[in-house]
């Protein structure tokens, strides 16, 4: 059955791959991204052609643009079937050398902007009794890394978001997944995207060659996985029609989509869910 999907971040990466892997499927897509008369015209003029694609202007740091995309959409559709949230920044550096600022501006897309997509789309779900919402988040984000800090911990927050939330709405029928991807050759990894890093360059530099010297080995050992292992953008893609597709009830809450790490990211789920099932023994025995 066809549904209606909104996808953020859809000019570049994953949520681009996943606009036209949903819309051939034969699902409505509405493709969300920032400056469609602007930067992204472009790829706003290549996507707005394609059949079952709508793209949509929605900046996800911005309350007034998220509530006008999502008023837009469900004028249009009247309902949303499937939200996917997938704008998000990246960022490296070390966490003394961060400016307050720049955290603030990495969170103000990948936690903040989750968010406020929520806080958009529920009430029209919640009204359904139906709905899906799908999390891109990282396959370290159940723990961290040197380096990324900033970056996981927005990440882990989203991860805090969508196990949280699967409670709050199960009355409503709304389910909720994080897709735990590792590391892809997409904009996002491969520089043509701007992130946001450390900006604190006289604090980098009192760390010395020793932190510069860890920091190139994690990124040398990351991205060389990432060629070897042959990592696909497209199987986060297949991933999300997936989950879309699949009988609802039946859907994880976390999917790992992560080669590299060899199935120990499923490890590191099922004994996170386990622990806390004890744990919550304790607290309500």
């Amino acid at each position: 059955m066809s549904k209606t999907i909104f996808i953020t971040g859809t000019s570049t990466g994953f949520g681009k791959l996943t606009a036209t892997t949903l819309a051939q499927a034969g699902h409505s897509v509405i493709a969300g991204m920032r400056n469609i008369n602007g930067k992204n015209q472009s790829v706003a003029a290549e996507l707005n052609p394609l059949p079952n694609i709508e793209v949509v202007e929605i900046d996800v740091t911005s309350d007034d643009s998220v509530n006008a995309a999502f008023e837009k959409t469900l004028a249009k559709y009247g309902h949303i079937d499937v939200l996917v949230n997938n704008a998000a920044l990246s960022g490296f550096g070390l966490v003394e050398a961060y400016s307050l600022d720049k955290v603030r501006e990495m969170f103000e897309v990948n936690f903040y902007g989750v968010l406020r997509t929520y806080q958009a789309v529920l009430p029209s779900m919640r009204k359904a009794k139906n709905g899906l919402i799908i999390n891109i988040t990282s396959g370290a984000s159940g723990h961290t890394l040197p380096f990324m800090v900033p970056y996981l911990a927005s990440k882990f927050g989203v991860e805090s978001i969508t196990e949280g939330i699967q409670g709050e709405l199960s009355d409503f029928g709304i389910e909720n997944v994080s897709i735990q991807p590792g590391v892809y050759p997409t904009e996002m990894n491969n520089g043509s995207k701007a992130g946001v890093h450390a900006d604190k360059a006289e604090i980098a530099a009192e760390y010395g060659d020793a932190a510069q010297e860890r920091f190139n080995a994690l990124g040398t050992a990351l991205f060389g996985k990432m060629a070897s292992f042959n990592m696909d953008p497209q199987t986060i893609a297949d991933g999300i029609l997936s989950l879309v597709e699949m009988k609802k009830g039946t859907r994880p809450l976390r999917m790992p989509l992560d080669a590299i790490a060899q199935g120990t990211d499923q490890e590191f789920i099922d004994a996170r869910a386990a622990i806390k099932e004890k744990w919550l023994a304790k607290y309500t025995a």
